[in-house]
This record gives structure tokens, sequence and C-alpha cells, in this order.
């Protein structure tokens, strides 16, 4: 029986995906399988990660949609397969610490209460390492009123509570606040999660990753804070907390990231 199965939406991130596959692959814990799904790319990166799949048959499975569904189908497809009693999240374009996935299955193991686990988070670029995401050791429902309380990139999650909560809900309002919701519906169920308070995981964030910020996911994100209010049953004046991602997504480019990079570089 494998212990974790990683899986990872892909997506035109052939230069990249190579790397994120051999963070993986060098891991210190050996009981894993790696659920890739190509998502329609338009470059090199199915033929990529066939290429991983060849030298690591027994480790690695690749699938492909037909056309781009979005992370949300991507992931569930992924989950479909997945033979795990744990599920640990991967991007493309990402790197993790060698000893993430040993780090991460102690805190399951040993606390049977927790049902999602993530770590913080830092972010770099070409220039290198510029900022850093950390949230609550162990976060509260009031907590989703402030930001999502877990990275998801970074997380690994019982298999138990993907089922109890049939994956990821497939809805274009959701497009890109896909975890949050998960997260939301999980804390729901009565799933609880911990933050591991070191940096086991790197996200890449460069200009190409401003350049995917639209203003339809802002109102994804106003979206899920209520919907979010109205199933935790938060404090009614959460529904103001709704207006942040509209505002800040009316904001000019240059000062979105000025205010981005700002906010991330004071966790550091």
């Amino acid at each position: 029986m494998i212990t974790v199965s990683v899986i990872m939406g892909i997506y035109n991130c052939a230069t990249t995906l190579g790397e994120a596959i051999d963070s993986i692959v060098n891991q210190t814990f050996s009981d894993w399988e790696l659920i890739m799904c190509d998502d329609g790319s338009q470059d090199d990166t199915l033929s990529v990660a066939l290429s991983y799949k060849e030298k690591f048959p027994k480790k690695i499975v690749v699938l492909k949609n037909e056309k781009n569904l979005g992370l949300n189908a991507t992931l569930n497809k992924c989950l479909a397969v997945a033979k795990g009693n744990y599920i640990a999240r991967m991007d493309g374009d990402d790197v993790c610490s060698p000893e993430r996935i040993a780090k991460e299955l102690a805190v399951l193991e040993s606390e049977p209460e927790i049902a999602i686990v993530s770590t913080d988070m830092a972010y770099f670029d070409e220039f290198g390492t510029w900022g850093k995401m950390s949230h609550p050791t162990y976060p509260q429902g009031i907590d989703f009123l402030y930001e999502t309380p877990f990275c998801h990139a970074p997380c690994m999650v019982r298999k138990e509570a993907y089922d109890a909560v049939q994956g990821y809900s497939v809805d274009k309002k959701l497009l890109r606040v896909e975890d949050y919701h998960l997260w939301m519906k999980m804390y729901k169920a009565g799933y609880k999660g911990k933050n591991i308070g070191e940096i086991l995981y790197s996200m890449r964030d460069d200009r190409n990753a401003y350049n995917r910020r639209k203003f339809k996911y802002r109102l994804n994100s106003a979206y899920v804070i209520c919907l979010t209010i109205k199933e935790l049953k938060l404090p009614i004046w959460g529904y103001a907390r709704a207006l942040r991602p509209i505002i800040v997504g009316l904001l000019p480019n240059f000062l979105y990231d000025k205010l981005h990079k700002w906010n991330l570089r004071g966790k550091k």
C-alpha cells in the first residue's frame, strides 16, 4: 500500500517541471507515488512528464485532459486514481525541501485529530527568495476571514478528508480559490488542520505569475469569502472582508505589484 500520493496539475510549465519533479524524487521519505495530469498544455509539458514516467515507471503516473479544464477538475482526476492514505500537493513550477513529506507525515501520524497539514512557504523569482507566507499553527474558523488558513501547494491531507467532501468543487466561481473552498468544506465537516512553522516549500512568483492574476479571480475570492461566512457561521461583520479582494483587484498593476511584494516581504 502506497503511503503518500502526490497530485500535480500541470499546465505550460515545461521549463520548470523537471526541477519540481526532482524535488519529489529526492525526498527522504520514499513510499510515494506522483500523479501528474496535463491540463491541455501547449508547450512540451506533457513530454517532460512522460520522460520522467519512463525513468520511474513504478512511481509516476501521467494523465492527460483533452482540453483545459482548470485546476479543480484536474486535481479531482488525480484523486480518482490515487492509492495513498495521504494526499500531498505539488505544483509544476515550484520546489520543496527533501524533508517536506517526512515532516508533514510525522504530524499526521502523531496528531490523529489533524487532517490537514501545510507549511510556511517562500516566494522566489529569477533573483532569489524575496518573501514568505505563514499562517497560524492551528487555524480556527475565524481565521478564514483574513486569508486562506493554509498554503495549498505545500499541503498534505488525509485521503478520508478529501473523500468526505468529494474532493474539489468544480465551478467557474471557484477557479483560483479552490483551496479556500476546500478548507471550508473540510472544516464544516469537522476536520482540522495544522501549519508547520518552517519553510519546506518554495513557490515561483515572477512576472509570469502576475500576468495570471485576473480581476475575475478577485470576484471569485469575494464570492468564496461570503460563502464561507455562511457555511461556517462566522460573524456578520466578516462580509466587509469580502470587499478587500475587489478593491485590491482594482489597483493599477504597478501598485498591486508593490503591495503584493511589500506584504510578503513583511512576513520574512
